[in-house]
């Protein structure tokens, strides 16, 4: 007889429990991984929208070109506009806006008894221009009331202006709009307002 013993076969229920536990271990080390994997993903998307959103508030000084004539006119325009990311494919824009106008209804140029006053509503569209990042450009579609000051009664009639313009950035919060706008009032002739004003977004 031989001294030496043969190796005994492992049953295979114990290879079947092996193997689930190995699977088992396998999953619960991966999962962690897995989680911290879709968390990264989530807050990049969620940082990539956040940084297509922004504020503006803007100050632009100008002056209308009244028709017929070419009668130059002050123009103060102050408002505030916010980006939102889900407009940026929009056609019509990705910005709204809310102002304010006032422009000079007198004989004078800076200010006089006959006013201006306007309340509007906007939608801007902004854009990139080729190979720059410096100078962007935008469209602005603007409607609102505009009433007139100085009579002896305030006379509101509906207002619209439409306007091409770009933007010079400094840096993520401070830039120059420059602009050329339409604008059309019902009782007025139409007119066009030549302004630049100051930025600041956050």
């Amino acid at each position: 007889m031989s001294g030496g013993r043969g190796s005994t076969p492992v049953p295979k229920i114990i290879e079947d429990v092996v193997g689930v536990l190995l699977a088992v271990s396998l999953a619960v080390l991966l999962s962690p991984v897995c989680k911290a994997q879709n968390q990264s993903q989530t807050s990049s998307a969620a940082a990539a929208e956040e940084s297509s959103t922004s504020t503006d508030l803007f100050i632009m000084l100008g002056s209308d070109f009244v028709r017929p004539g070419l009668l130059p006119k002050a123009n103060y325009n102050i408002g505030i506009g916010h980006t939102f990311g889900f407009l940026k494919k929009d056609p019509f824009g990705d910005e709204l806006t809310l102002g304010y106008t006032y422009e000079d209804g007198g004989r004078g140029f800076w200010h006089s008894d006959y006013g201006s006053h306007t309340e509007s509503f906007g939608v801007m569209k902004n854009f990139g221009l080729p190979k720059t990042k410096i100078v962007t450009g935008y469209t602005w579609v603007q409607a609102g009331i505009s009433s007139f000051t100085g009579y002896p009664q305030v006379q509101s009639h509906f207002y619209n202006g439409d306007a091409l313009g770009a933007i010079v950035h400094f840096n993520d919060h401070n830039s120059i709009w420059i602009q050329e706008m339409f604008n059309k009032i019902v009782t007025v002739p139409w007119y066009t307002t030549t302004s630049i004003g100051y930025t600041r977004s956050w």
